[in-house]
């Protein structure tokens, strides 16, 4: 029988403010800000970590050839492992998860996981985020980033009637968390008659349904068990998984046997119910707290709140409506406001579990959720196509 692996908790998180790139700091500067944040906050030093691990951008969006050379010495990376990690939008995610498999397995006691992002550094990054779709089959749809989640939308409110007055719902609840939240890019409020008088990116998508383009830096201090003391306030990865989708669309648009299809999101689907039973969560309804999950558009947050278990299939808009997903609703989704107002994509599923852990740990600030214990966390990248579960606990999984 295989050894159990090792208890994980995060003891230190750090962020820097984030905002638009023009203006940003560079890098290495917002690498060292967020790193320095989250040693303090686990009362260590570089000399405290055993191994780091780097979540960067493709070197066509950062306009240096590999990166990590360039950061090595500004994350304390010299003389130790170095390992950079990249899957898209789900990168933030799939780094915590890659320092978890450090530390779960023994190699090492503690890592230190950073990362950051300068979205639009490159003047071609529209233009080069549009090339990841097969070029004979796809590309000519058109497809781009923000055409995959219309049609995906436009596919599930044929499935289910979901309304653009149900998508500007999401819309407020988003902006209300991110306007009280320090560190969120887009900081104001917005009404339901803004978001639909706001001009259209892709039908039925408009502007107030998108995220921003961000800049920012993130960090995160995982430790063993044995790394952790009086001084700490641990938040437990009691679950962590990942599933992959097929990468061309046109092979999702057919309902599978688990009744999901395009419109939806099958993966996340997958790597929550594997995250969910290391966790232990038979019912996410009653036993998860909060939600900090990836939505880069406001109908993704209620195909999203029904693959993580919330909600049936074709229930969540409504009940987004309703304010069931609130701040003070029943199950917070989003409470830092989400990907909505934040979004610097190498990072953002990395946020989405700093976000987390700080729920837990009982240090959010003003979108706190009251006596949140478990929180769950979920990353997203390619084309729809990667999906990233972690559950992070305040009870020791022992």
């Amino acid at each position: 029988m295989a050894n159990r692996p090792r208890k994980v908790a995060a003891i230190g998180v750090g962020q820097t403010p984030f905002g638009p790139t023009k203006g940003a700091p560079t890098y290495v500067e917002m690498l060292q800000r967020a790193a320095s944040t989250a040693l303090a906050a686990a009362a260590i030093t570089l000399d405290d970590v055993d191994a780091v691990v780097l979540a960067l951008a493709p070197e066509s969006l950062m306009g240096v050839n590999h990166a990590e050379r360039w950061c090595v010495d500004y994350i304390g990376g010299r003389m130790k492992p170095v390992l950079r990690i990249q899957t898209g939008g789900a990168t933030g995610l799939s780094a915590v998860a890659a320092g978890y498999q450090h530390v779960a397995s023994g190699l090492y006691d503690r890592v230190l996981v950073v990362g950051a992002d300068r979205v639009r550094e490159s003047g071609d990054a529209q233009k080069i985020f549009n090339k990841i779709w097969d070029p004979f089959y796809e590309r000519s749809l058109p497809f781009t980033t923000i055409t995959m989640i219309a049609m995906s939308a436009v596919r599930y409110m044929h499935n289910y009637g979901m309304t653009e007055e149900q998508m500007a719902r999401v819309s407020v609840k988003a902006h209300h968390n991110g306007a009280i939240n320090p560190n969120a890019h887009i900081r104001r409020e917005v009404t339901i008659e803004e978001v639909l008088a706001s001009r259209y990116l892709s039908w039925p998508l408009k502007l107030l349904d998108a995220c921003p383009q961000s800049a920012g830096g993130c960090a995160v201090v995982l430790s063993s068990a044995d790394g952790i003391d009086d001084t700490h306030v641990p938040a437990w990865i009691s679950g962590l998984s990942m599933a992959g989708e097929t990468y061309y669309i046109g092979d999702r648009l057919q309902t599978s046997e688990r009744g999901y299809d395009y419109g939806d999101a099958e993966a996340l689907a997958v790597a929550a119910e594997h995250a969910y039973a290391m966790a232990g969560i038979t019912d996410p309804r009653t036993q998860i707290d909060a939600v900090e999950s990836y939505a880069s558009f406001t109908p993704v947050e209620i195909h999203n709140a029904e693959a993580l278990g919330l909600a049936d299939l074709g229930t969540a808009g409504p009940l987004f409506a309703e304010g069931y997903f609130d701040l003070d609703g029943e199950i917070p989704f989003n409470p830092s406001g989400g990907v909505i107002c934040t979004n610097p994509i190498s990072v953002t599923a990395m946020v989405r579990f700093v976000e987390a852990v700080l729920q837990v740990q009982g240090r959010a600030g003003a979108h706190q959720v009251p006596g949140a214990k478990t929180v769950v966390a979920s990353g997203a990248g390619g084309s729809h196509q990667f999906f990233n579960v972690a559950v992070v606990t305040s009870e020791d999984p022992s």
